[in-house]
């Protein structure tokens, strides 16, 4: 091979494409002799192409893939496609044609483009959630849940197009108004099914103290989803009626200062305490109410609106009579959809009341200061003092709040519970594209579940799709009506669909088994392969896919097809891509065709400048020229390797006895690289200074060149680990040179070599880092290292960083070979 033999990425990435297909080199089956890693990506919707998120997404997972097999682990490492949903609905009507047909045209052309990538997955595993073959086993899961009490059906209110006569997602809502036609949308209140989430919600919150793998930013948005607040319930009682409303509060040391109720509009008793002279005001806000985005409803900036309804409630402490009013920023699934209203200490209520002019008691006083309600421009919220409380006065409100709760309860008015933020999960979508619910409604019966015989209900293909009036299943007699399965009368199936959240909460289990026929998974291989090891995608997802997945997974565990408590041990949340500041994006015009940049300069250099540019969990800022530079390197790369080659071609057995010194300093550089990528996979993830410091051992090899022409044993050992060092980033062109180098085996199949200690250690000294005296890290040092250098490395440490992050750094004490000591306070 000539020196001057150009690098060319796509004859070489198709070549080792083909070979690793025909050999099946990253199919694996299980093995008990073997430690499992079970690697994971999120598997993505096959919109039609990929683009650069998912080019870094799965480059990320590559390289801890190909990582991990060559450390021996026995990687599953699958993929598979989200394939039912609106976007597959919304093409169909551009296009005229059908959801099915657009789905597996992309399904098709997107996996070939995960294929031109070099993604080291089994391939015998894929799965696309819209196969009847998948999603037959999540209609048995639901008839399971059901007969359990997990799935039920109740009102709930949705987006409502009047125009189209359909329901819509909060993504088809823009700015109030229907994605397709404009007509405004309403809340409207149908029957919809629910899975019991919250029957699982002490043990989803408790979990996540025992999840030390997740960042903690996740951990943190799902326990204020799930929001478990202790607290109160207490019932007002109405006035001239011998009913009340009923609220929970965590606030019961502010019910002496409680002055009028808020109710949310959709309350069940909006109506019926309305008095006949307000009534068509309160008919006008309830259906200006419905029109508005539920979530905007309770942002803080949002402006606070009412109606008064005309009655009366007891506040049940001070006999005081409450004006009830309907509140625009309360919801009726929060709480008991009424809220007890103290101005003075809740600045939401204070607002109302200023708009209202609705009366203010002061019943907490701030320590050495006393609070006027005439004269108060902000709800005071913390603790102090309490006042006018009756026998409480005089307690910290912090402590009162406990004595309040059980003089309630001994007075019968309230009682103590615990409230969740977290709401029943609701599945039911009036669309097409998705998986039918396998539920018979007949009159004599009721709602029927289909017969285990009877099960796949199949979406049926033969559809009229226009995207009006509804669901097209409504329309289609033939699926429609059917006998009942009971009494064998006429009867009609549900036409809604579940929700595609319901398909990502169980895939990571069906790839352990995609082949298993005899139910929804195969207990004996998914007990191998589970829980995922290392699970990758975006921190958009941080709450709903990984909380339903999490909640899936316990029940799948409580009806005995699983052993495992979490799904995913451990969990990494990339960054985005960006570029021109701001995340890429047609709209914005923006947008890097990962085809086009493949063409260009290969997919080892699509890979290369995704995992360098930025450490995996930041945001990437794409730039033109780090593309570059990636190429020019790998090029370099290239070349050092055909330089040397009649050098390495047949070198002596490396004896480090005889070594030079200049020999020992090259074969010095080369294992302290080994050392840090290998710390760097292994440890941290960090990609990006991985394939730094292997840029690094470049120059140091490119400039060897000259000083050591006839060292061909260490040489060779050098070009060696160079490419198994870069084996898993950039795996074509390694695979490439590994074979020019006389090597016959497939690089991917090769241990991860170890680096020789003896190699660093006698240029090299552990001195210990101290914060404030007490040892905290420890850190190799070249000896006759800089001081300032010593000094920096050692603030810069991770484990040290706990300690010093946001502390004033007072002196930093170097004892030369020994030990650093951080002073910080």
């Amino acid at each position: 091979m000539s020196a001057e033999e150009k690098y060319t990425p796509g004859e070489i990435e198709a070549k080792w494409q083909q070979y690793w297909a025909d050999r099946k080199t990253f199919t694996v089956t299980e093995d008990t002799s073997r430690q499992k890693y079970y690697l994971l990506e999120m598997f993505p919707y096959p919109s039609g192409r990929i683009h650069m998120g998912h080019v870094r997404n799965y480059s990320i997972g590559d390289v801890v893939g190909r990582f991990k097999r060559m450390r021996g682990f026995n990687v599953l490492h699958p993929m598979g496609w989200d394939a039912f949903g609106m976007p597959a609905e919304n093409a169909a009507i551009k296009n005229n044609s059908h959801p099915a047909v657009w789905t597996y045209e992309n399904i098709a052309y997107m996996r070939g483009q995960l294929k031109q990538m070099g993604l080291s997955y089994d391939w015998d595993r894929e799965i696309a959630t819209c196969d009847v073959s998948y999603y037959r086993w999540e209609q048995k899961l639901f008839l399971e849940m059901y007969k359990r009490g997990l799935a039920y059906k109740k009102q709930s209110f949705v987006n409502w197009c009047p125009s189209c006569e359909t329901v819509l997602a909060n993504e088809q809502v823009e700015d109030g108004a229907c994605w397709r036609c404009d007509s405004e949308v309403q809340q409207k209140e149908l029957e919809q099914w629910f899975f019991r989430i919250t029957a699982y919600a002490d043990e989803l919150l408790d979990y996540t103290a025992k999840m030390p793998g997740w960042p903690e930013r996740v951990l943190v948005m799902q326990r204020n989803w799930i929001g478990r607040s202790t607290g109160c319930e207490i019932d007002f009682p109405l006035d001239a009626r011998t009913d009340a409303i009923r609220v929970f509060t965590t606030r019961q040391d502010t019910l002496f200062g409680a002055t009028f109720m808020s109710l949310a509009p959709e309350h069940p008793l909006a109506l019926q305490l309305t008095a006949p002279d307000r009534r068509a005001e309160v008919e006008a806000f309830i259906d200006k109410v419905k029109k508005t985005d539920r979530i905007r409803r309770t942002a803080e900036d949002f402006e606070k609106e009412g109606v008064f309804t005309g009655s009366y409630c007891i506040n049940p402490v001070t006999g005081r009579r409450m004006p009830i009013f309907l509140a625009n920023f309360v919801l009726v699934e929060y709480g008991t959809g009424a809220v007890m209203a103290v101005p003075t200490h809740d600045q939401r209520d204070f607002e109302f009341a200023q708009k209202y002019d609705l009366p203010l008691v002061v019943v907490i006083q701030p320590e050495g200061a006393s609070l006027d309600p005439a004269t108060m421009t902000a709800a005071y919220t913390e603790a102090g003092t309490m006042v006018n409380s009756g026998r409480f006065d005089g307690q910290k409100s912090d402590n009162a709040k406990e004595a309040i709760a059980d003089w309630l309860e001994q007075e019968g008015k309230g009682k103590k519970t615990v409230n969740f933020r977290l709401r029943d999960w609701g599945v039911s979508r009036q669309r097409y594209w998705g998986n039918p619910i396998p539920i018979i409604y007949c009159e004599c019966c009721g709602a029927v579940p289909v017969p285990d015989k009877d099960l796949p209900v199949v979406l049926p293909q033969d559809v009229v799709f226009t995207g009006e009036g509804g669901s097209p299943l409504a329309k289609l007699d033939a699926f429609r009506k059917v006998p009942c399965p009971q009494c064998g009368k006429p009867a009609r199936r549900e036409t809604d669909t579940m929700d595609t959240f319901v398909e990502s909460s169980w895939y990571f289990l069906r790839y352990c088994c995609p082949d298993f026929e005899e139910g929804m998974v195969d207990k004996a291989r998914t007990d191998y392969w589970m829980s995922v090891d290392q699970y990758i995608g975006g921190i958009e997802h941080a709450v709903l896919h990984l909380l339903y997945a999490r909640f899936f997974t316990k029940v799948l565990r409580d009806l005995g097809y699983i052993s495992v408590d979490e799904p995913f041990i451990n969990l990494l949340t990339q960054g985005m891509v960006i570029k021109d500041g701001a995340k890429m994006s047609k709209s914005k015009g923006n947008v890097v065709d990962p085809d086009a940049l493949i063409k260009k300069y290969g997919a080892d250099t699509a890979r290369l400048f995704s995992l360098f540019a930025a450490p995996p969990e930041k945001d990437l800022d794409w730039n033109e020229q780090g593309v570059d530079g990636c190429y020019r390197f790998l090029n370099r790369v290239w070349k050092l390797v055909h330089e040397f080659l009649s050098a390495v071609q047949g070198a002596a057995v490396l004896d480090v006895a005889v070594l030079t010194d200049e020999e020992r300093a090259l074969r010095r550089a080369v294992h302290k690289t080994l050392r840090k990528v290998t710390e760097d996979l292994d440890e941290r993830f960090r990609f990006n200074t991985a394939i730094a410091a292997v840029m690094e051992l470049m120059n140091v090899l490119q400039g060897a060149k000259l000083t050591l022409p006839q060292a061909g044993a260490v040489m060779k050992e050098a070009l060696d680990l160079l490419l198994q060092m870069l084996a898993p980033f950039v795996p074509h062109i390694t695979e490439e040179l590994w074979q020019r180098l006389g090597h016959t085996g497939c690089l991917a199949d090769t241990p991860w070599p170890a680096y020789d200690a003896a190699a660093v250690a006698d240029e090299e000294l552990l001195i210990v880092i101290q914060v404030n005296g007490k040892l905290r890290s420890k850190l190799s040092v070249t000896i006759g290292a800089d001081e300032e250098a010593v000094k920096t490395q050692a603030l810069a440490d991770d484990k040290v960083k706990v300690f010093t992050d946001g502390k004033q750094i007072r002196k930093v004490i170097y004892v030369p070979g020994k030990l650093v000591n951080i002073v910080a306070g």
